[in-house]
Parts: C-alpha cells; structure tokens; sequence
C-alpha cells in the first residue's frame, strides 16, 4: 500500500480515535467526580461518614474496574445498543470505553482528595463552611494538580482501550492496525500506527505534566504568600507591645 492511500485512512481512523477518547474522557469527569466524592466523603472518618453507602458503591466501583475490557464491549452490546441505536463503530465503543473509565477515574479522585491536608477541611468547618462549601472552595481546588493528573492517566488508559476497541469492530487506529495491518499483512501500516499511538501517549502525557507543574507552582506561591502574611499579622500586635 502506498503513502497516497494510507494517509486518507490514517486521517480518519485518527479522526474515530479521538472522537472516542474525547466522549468517553468527558463522561468519565462528569460521573467519575461525584463518585469519587461521595466515596471520599462517607469515609470512615469523613464527613458525611456512611459505612453502608460507602461499601456498596466502593463494592460498585471494584466490580467495574475488575471486568476485562474486551469482555465488558461483548456484555455491555445489548446496552450499548439501546443508548445510542448502534453496538459498533466509535459512537457503539464511547459506552464500554467511559463505563470502564467511570469507576478506574473515581478511584483516582478518591485518592486525589485523600491527599488534602484534613487542616484544612477543620478550618473550613470551622468558619461555617458546609459540606458542599468544603467540596467546591477546599476539596476540589486543593487536589486540582493531583486531578489533572488523574485525567492524564485516564485519557492514556483510553487511548490503549480505543485501540483494543477498534480491533472489535469499534473503529479507530485500532481498527486500522488489525483490518489493514494484520489481516492484509501491512506491516508498514501497522507500524505507522503503533508509532501514532505512542505519539499521541507521550503528548498526551506532557500536556498533563505541563499544567500539573503550572498549578502545583501556583499553589505553592499561593501557600507561602498566606503563610506570610499569617505571620506577619501574629508578629505585628507583638511588636506593637514592646514599642509601648
């Protein structure tokens, strides 16, 4: 096969690709956040602390990330069809590709909001700030940098599951790289496609460790600044004193 006639299904195929990893990366945020919150905030210790409610979704979340992707696209065929009219093509491969994002995104925002310093949380409550207040103005903002890193890995984990999408009739690279490449026996084909994917990884993975960096700097000199400033508010009635 030759440039001329690989380029037109390379252009498409990636097209199928990032149609598929964009929905399904959208749908994965919209729902994978408030799991991931709720499962954070009926936590042992946490403050809407809910053994029953926690158990069974955390039971939810495991039981969706346990399925093999390949055996969830077969499961999910009758769904997939009556949510959006097809079972195949990139449309048909957005349902399987965001419902195993779903539970895998939860898991890392979980984890995103463990890591914010409970201090924080305290003072909030102790202003007055409600449980959604401490969500919104404490929560999410502290774990933001650890949030984009979560979509990183997201969007890196679809782009593999588009390609294993595709090999089942889900369109995209992966699609290419089977129909063209394997089964017509296009090694270059297959190559150029591997190669794109790779690509796609590794730009993928620079834009999040870019913005990752730019919101941990901001938060860092955001940190120092109210630190300054709490100290300069404690040293001033103190000096005040011993001037008189």
């Amino acid at each position: 096969m030759s440039w001329n006639d690989m380029q037109p299904l390379l252009y498409d195929n990636t097209l199928d690709t990032l149609f598929m990893v964009w929905w399904s990366t959208f749908y994965a945020v919209l729902i994978g956040i408030p799991v991931g919150v709720l499962l954070h905030l009926t936590d042992r210790g946490a403050m809407l602390q809910n053994v029953v409610v926690n158990k069974v979704l955390g039971a939810i979340v495991n039981i969706g990330r346990s399925f093999p992707f390949l055996i969830l696209i077969v499961v999910l065929i009758p769904f997939t069809r009556l949510v959006v009219g097809v079972s195949i093509g990139p449309t048909g491969a957005v349902v399987p590709l965001a419902i195993a994002a779903i539970p895998f995104f939860a898991r890392l925002v979980e984890a995103a909001l463990r890591e914010v310093e409970h201090g924080l949380v305290e003072a909030a409550q102790a202003m007055g700030g409600g449980t959604w207040t401490v969500v919104f103005k404490v929560l999410l903002p502290q774990a933001l940098p650890a949030l984009i890193a979560a979509v990183t890995t997201t969007v890196i984990t679809l782009i593999g599951y588009s390609a294993i999408a595709g090999a089942v009739g889900g369109g995209g690279l992966g699609n290419l790289a089977y129909t063209y490449g394997y089964q017509q026996y296009e090694t270059s084909l297959m190559i150029i496609t591997v190669v794109e994917l790779i690509l796609l990884v590794t730009l993928v993975q620079l834009l999040g460790d870019l913005i990752v960096r730019r919101l941990a700097a901001r938060g860092t000199r955001s940190s120092a600044l109210r630190v300054g400033l709490r100290r300069v508010r404690t040293e001033e009635p103190t000096r005040v004193t011993e001037a008189a």
